[in-house]
């Protein structure tokens, strides 16, 4: 009796699982709604948080949560948020309806008949919303509260008839200068209002270009424009105090103004200007200078002043700031353009490019920069108090690091200047570091041809640098000059222990430094080392060796971006990943000021989740993170980071779909070697039926086994969750590489996994496919001419012939190729004249005759990373041969599809790709017989012949 009813209850459950509907399977439709989250935001006080849930295409949503109550307030549309410093308000744009902007597209409307944004303002402690149409941006002091500046489009309402509103400053207090040049060249101005948010009242300023807040919200600077309509307008720059809401002239007539800047105190005041139109071959700006007492800024600094080159003028493109105590103001200059020859007749004059051996970068690359060094700055410094200027750097030393806020003695400047040329074949150049005088800008070498990276302490007392030659950290004492190697005796690496580059391996880091520049803190693989600048005590760990032990990767993180250092007792947040489960979390650790007995790391959260975007209350102790895992939707999450509660709830539809899983699986390579991969399965996973599966692979895969994999149209690479709520297996194997064998190592790895996963009863070994992007297109067609194992290759941007591909340009950046074969990616370790066998092993080009596997490869003609011209190689030998091959150019998309509608494409042919080969799906017009040019943007050829078109 009791047997029988166990099964009748066995049964009963069975009957009644079955009715579940099952899950339905992702498709092409899911997408546009398919939510992240945004910005993420904490108040100061650590009250309310405010995050955006943004669907991949539509609306967004601003959320504000209050930690007080547990209430939520919704705004459709709100971006870009601000929470004011004193935690009142919250401050956002609202975007138009994405029907509204989409339809206006489709009308081609131009860009001042296209909608418009708004902005919203909530008062937190009553949730009160105020909308304002028309707004073009908006700005808050970013120490100071109580005041909102906002730039609303015109035409506007007189703001000033409002009520407590005062009007704009009148004409009459900036006479109109003689030379007043430019204001048409402005982009279209608007009117500023200047609100107090207590109480809502305001002040607006008309025909202003630019503005910008003082930190602590006392001051506003504001360039305004000439009206045409009215003819005693002047452009000009007022300084508003918000104490009084009144406004100084501080310079008039001049055409254009640039970069302004505040000191510390909102009280001194800088910026560009200059009489020149833009329409102008030349333009000539000046440093202008304010100090409260003065009637108006004057002019600091010209092309002719004193202690600038001759010949040199001042760079508008550099950034204007002052040091915090205020005695220095920060500038860049420049030598003096060439005027282009306005008498050449454009259509008679050759168009060349001319290479020559001898210059420091290739052509390419100086074409691709030419923008980024016409606009390119030297550092310079004026002397309020004695108004003197200082040059400190020049077209020999191009790159100069200030510290401790700019009120130190000294400053590094490096500069590789003779050593580029080497950048073609090792992919980074050699530096000398110098130690630069801020008072006289002397110049002291401090180390020559560097192979690593140089940084200065906070407070500018030591010059730091890793040697990658020597594999260690050197420091540089800047009063005394001694050099000290300060890693020697840190007992383990610090730098990569498992690169397998043909290379010199990169450091794991540096943490940050203690107050006063008394230590610095070291990476290794796992833990941090308090090491002593001068070298005189011996490093400690201050992570006890946890990290080491128990293989958890731990790292600082930086919540606080104005903290320069850390502080003696100071409660440090660490991330933390576990190696053996691929877990993630936070840890706390107190940092202790003396070299005596480490504290270990404390746990506040450990587990099979990613984190991500932590934030901390500046005045509490107040946390919030996104969560996420293969199965978890990213979420915000808030508390204290050992108890915190999830406030969001992201794609809730996901419960309708099929989804999966995702687990470690480890298996033997070929060469004895242990490795690992991430196996992922269908949520309806049943082992006792057999699935297809996909193998997906680039390098090292197994960090992100908890990353959430939202099904987007994929740029070019496997999207993941969609082909497993399809039925298919993925599995995502690492690899590691033997210098000068990429490709076996790749077979080794890849084959071997796929071998071992085909002997589970639930594996269809027979129906098995490929996929990768990049470097791991390169491994998809060398694969294919290693192994029949694989039904189905799917290829994108990949390598065919490293013997063309090596002399060539990736265009992106305008470098060459060859550091990426001798040193780089690519692993071959040896020029194509020293090695050429390597090359031809390890090209798939030249072993096209063994492929019998279809492939479909993507090679887009704007890629600027691997030539298209290689996919082109790989389509033309296999298509001379006779083999089943694909090509899609997708035109004028580069490495990774940018265009939304080009992802959708390729994910749509992928899908179409695997199914016919994998499951036996029909096969769709552009597999079976192609697509003529003479229907190329009617006919998309995913029909299957005699099914109509979905």
């Amino acid at each position: 009796m009791r047997n029988t009813f166990l099964a009748l209850s066995l049964l009963g459950a069975s009957f009644a699982y079955a009715q579940q509907p099952a899950k339905k399977p992702l498709d092409h439709t899911v997408y546009d709604s398919w939510q992240s989250i945004g910005t993420k935001l904490l108040s100061n006080d650590g009250q309310w948080v405010v995050y955006t849930v943004t669907p991949q295409e539509g609306d967004a949503t601003l959320v504000i949560y209050d930690r007080k109550t547990g209430r939520s307030q919704s705004i459709p549309r709100g971006s870009n948020p601000v929470i004011t410093n004193d935690s009142r308000h919250v401050v956002f744009s609202i975007k138009p309806l994405f029907k509204d902007t989409r339809e206006a597209r489709i009308k081609k409307k131009k860009p001042a008949e296209m909608p418009k944004d708004s902005m919203g303002i909530v008062t937190l402690a009553s949730g009160d919303l105020q909308k304002l149409p028309g707004i073009k941006s908006f700005k808050t002091p970013a120490k100071g509260s109580g005041w909102l500046a906002y730039l609303a489009e015109k035409p506007a309402a007189d703001t000033a008839k409002a009520k407590g509103r005062k009007p704009a400053p009148k004409a009459a207090d900036n006479d109109r200068a003689d030379d007043d040049k430019g204001a048409s060249d402005k982009n279209e101005e608007g009117i500023l209002v200047i609100r107090q948010l207590k109480d809502g009242s305001q002040d607006s300023v008309k025909n202003v270009a630019e503005y910008a807040f003082s930190k602590p919200g006392n001051s506003l600077l504001i360039e305004i424009t000439s009206d045409k309509k009215d003819s005693l307008s002047r452009s000009g720059v007022l300084l508003w105090h918000t104490a009084t809401r009144k406004a100084d002239t501080l310079s008039r007539g001049y055409g254009d103004y640039k970069q302004f800047a505040f000191d510390e105190k909102g009280e001194q005041a800088a910026y560009f200007g200059t009489r020149d139109s833009a329409k102008s071959l030349q333009q000539f700006y000046q440093l202008f200078y304010y100090k409260p007492g003065q009637d108006s800024a004057f002019t600091a600094a010209t092309k002719n002043s004193s202690g600038i080159p001759s010949r040199w003028t001042i760079s508008p493109n550099s950034k204007i700031w002052f040091s915090n105590d205020g005695q220095r103001l920060f500038f860049g200059t420049a030598p003096i353009l060439p005027v282009k020859d306005t008498n050449i007749v454009d259509f008679e004059v050759a168009k060349v490019d001319i290479w020559n051996y001898k210059e420091d970068y290739l052509q390419p690359m100086q074409l691709k920069n030419a923008d980024q060094e016409l606009k390119r700055s030297y550092a310079a410094v004026y002397y309020p108090g004695s108004k003197r200027l200082v040059q400190l750097g020049d077209q020999d030393l191009e790159n100069v690091i200030i510290p401790a806020e700019g009120n130190g003695r000294y400053a590094l400047g490096y500069s590789n200047k003779g050593e580029r040329i080497a950048l073609q074949w090792i992919g980074r150049t050699l530096y000398t570091g110098y130690l630069i005088n801020l008072e006289d800008g002397t110049r002291k070498k401090v180390k020559e041809k560097l192979e690593g990276d140089f940084s200065s302490s906070p407070d500018g007392k030591y010059i730091v640098w890793y040697d990658m030659a020597a594999r260690h950290y050197f420091s540089y004492n800047n009063a005394t000059g001694t050099i000290v190697n300060i890693s020697q005796n840190i007992p383990v690496q610090i730098f990569d222990e498992d690169d397998d580059h043909p290379d010199l391996p990169i450091p794991y880091g540096i943490a940050g430094w203690l107050a006063n520049d008394h230590f610095v803190y070291i990476y290794d693989r796992y833990d941090i080392w308090q090491v002593d600048p001068t070298g005189k005590t011996a490093p400690s760990i201050i992570t006890g060796g946890m990290g080491r032990k128990g293989k958890i990767t731990f790292r600082v993180l930086k919540l606080d971006e104005e903290q320069r250092f850390f502080n003696a007792g100071q409660t440090l947040v660490l991330s933390a990943f576990e190696d053996s489960t691929k877990y993630n979390g936070y840890y706390s650790l107190q940092l202790l000021a003396k070299n005596d007995k480490a504290r270990q790391p404390k746990q506040l959260v450990l587990g099979p989740n990613s984190y991500q975007d932590l934030k901390k209350a500046k005045n509490a102790n107040a946390f919030t993170y996104t969560r996420a895992s293969y199965i978890e939707s990213p979420n915000v999450y808030t508390g204290d980071l050992d108890k915190a509660i999830k406030i969001s709830n992201t794609n809730p539809q996901q419960q309708e779909y099929n989804w999966g899983t995702a687990s470690l699986y480890k298996w033997t390579t070929f060469n004895g070697k242990q490795s690992e991969g991430i196996l992922y399965k269908p949520e309806n996973f049943d082992p006792n039926k057999k699935y297809p599966v996909i193998l997906y692979f680039y390098e090292i895969l197994t960090d992100g086994l908890y990353n959430y994999q939202p099904p987007a149209p994929t740029p070019s690479r496997l999207n993941i969750s969609f082909f497993v709520s399809r039925g298919y297996l993925v599995f995502a194997p690492d690899i590691r590489y033997e210098s000068g064998h990429p490709g076996q190592s790749a077979y080794d790895y890849i084959v071997s996994a796929a071998d071992d996963l085909a002997k589970h009863p639930w594996v269809d070994g027979q129906n098995m496919g490929i996929q990768g992007q990049s470097w791991g297109g390169y491994q998809v067609a060398y694969l294919i001419t290693r192994t029949n194992r694989f039904k189905a290759a799917w290829s994108g941007a990949p390598v065919a012939n490293m013997t063309s591909a090596y002399g060539g340009i990736r265009w992106e950046s305008g470098m060459n190729r060859q550091f990426q074969y001798e040193h780089s990616q690519s692993r071959i370790g040896a020029t194509l004249w020293e090695k050429p066998e390597l090359y031809i092993e390890n090209s798939p080009l030249f072993n096209l005759p063994k492929v019998t596997t279809p492939i479909a490869i993507m090679a887009n003609d704007a890629d600027g990373a691997v030539p298209w011209y290689q996919g082109i190689e790989l389509f033309t030998g296999l298509r001379r041969l006779g083999k089943p091959v694909w090509m899609l150019n997708y035109n004028n998309e580069a490495h990774n599809l940018v265009q939304r509608q080009n992802r959708k494409d390729i994910q749509r042919r992928e899908q179409q790709f695997f199914d016919h080969f994998l499951k036996g799906a029909p096969a769709p017009q552009w597999l079976e017989s192609g697509v003529p040019a003479t229907e190329k943007g009617i006919n998309w050829g995913w029909d299957v012949k005699g099914e109509d078109n979905k």
